[in-house]
């Protein structure tokens, strides 16, 4: 077979071309054994746009060639990133419609509110009742919603009272009471002066029942006959006298509560969370009153007390009661914005009400 000059020509050029081509690829590769024997150990951290470039180009190269060019990473780890390249291409996931709609957040809090405030109350029960609200669900949808939260079914559940449902079951005849102290200015000094004070858990209403400088067993017997006076003492009509390990807390005193029917429960040492409402008022007086005065004397303590408690009951918003006052809760909506503001203790104390409301 004879060749025409050109034909001749272009294979000689062809050649002259691929040993050229070879000769780059090769230094190339030198090129890139050196840089990685510059590196040593250190692992070549790559982004994201130079792995699709590097992925793109060792599609075409194929596995053996790019075991003989390939010194960054293994020919592998090209192929996978093309193959994941090509898998993003053709991600449709974004672009999917929602699947079924999942339960509304509301429907979701109103079933788990009705399981743990009704320990007996079954699947079905709550299915009725959220019925009622408008809500129709099925029984299997009652019953993933509170597996999910972690919630035992009725019988388990209708076994186990919580303190909080215990508590409010029997609000109406529980009191705490608890002690603090005050540090006041007298011809001695300071002086510290025991303050203790009854609460009524279900209205919040307390009563200061002593404010002494020298407590004694003795003081706490009389203070135990005016809480259980039959006419006007706070604890008529109660049941249960929650109260520290304080030892002022005598016998005697116990045993003139149980006398007319009030039964002592003393708390555990160092519980404090066991008297949380009792806790939480020692720190409203102090936060809002007494640590924000220097008071002198005794009479000067009892009258800043005396005027916060007429403020606690009055004029204050208690979170536990919703928001409200303990008294004069049910308010009438005002017709103008005429108001005035009632200051207490030099303005320490405000209170912020229409001018014709009482």
């Amino acid at each position: 077979m004879r060749f025409t000059p050109w034909q001749l020509l272009a294979v000689i050029v062809a050649g002259w071309m691929s040993r050229q081509q070879q000769q780059v690829i090769e230094y190339l590769v030198e090129e890139n054994r050196v840089l990685r024997e510059k590196l040593g150990e250190k692992r070549v951290l790559l982004n994201d746009d130079q792995r699709c470039r590097l992925a793109v180009k060792a599609k075409v190269l194929g596995r053996r060639l790019l075991a003989e060019v390939c010194r960054i990473v293994t020919p592998d780890t090209l192929l996978r990133w093309h193959a994941r390249l090509v898998a993003r291409k053709y991600d449709g996931s974004e672009k999917r419609c929602p699947g079924r709609p999942g339960v509304m957040k509301r429907i979701r809090e109103l079933t788990v509110q009705m399981a743990k405030e009704n320990g007996t109350w079954g699947y079905r029960r709550i299915q009725g009742s959220l019925a009622n609200l408008g809500h129709r669900v099925g029984r299997s949808t009652v019953r993933r919603i509170l597996k999910s939260q972690g919630i035992e079914p009725a019988p388990k559940r209708g076994k186990q009272m919580s303190w909080e449902t215990f508590l409010k079951a029997h609000w109406g005849a529980i009191v705490a009471a608890d002690f603090f102290t005050v540090e006041i200015w007298t011809r001695r000094g300071l002086t510290r002066y025991s303050v203790l004070f009854v609460m009524d858990l279900a209205t919040r209403r307390v009563e200061i029942a002593g404010i002494s400088r020298n407590a004694t067993g003795q003081w706490m017997v009389q203070l135990a006959r005016n809480l259980t006076d039959p006419i006007d003492g706070f604890l008529r009509g109660k049941r249960l006298f929650i109260c520290d390990r304080d030892p002022l807390y005598t016998a005697e005193f116990r045993a003139l509560l149980r006398s007319v029917g009030v039964e002592v429960l003393r708390l555990p040492p160092r519980s404090p969370d066991l008297n949380a409402y009792a806790e939480r008022f020692v720190r409203s007086i102090k936060e809002e009153c007494l640590s924000r005065l220097i008071i002198v004397g005794e009479r000067h303590l009892r009258y800043a007390i005396n005027e916060y408690m007429q403020h606690y009951h009055l004029e204050r918003n208690h979170q536990g009661l919703e928001n409200r006052l303990i008294f004069n809760a049910r308010q009438e909506r005002p017709r103008s914005d005429d108001y005035v503001c009632r200051e207490r203790l030099g303005g320490l104390l405000k209170y912020y009400h229409h001018r014709n409301a009482a």
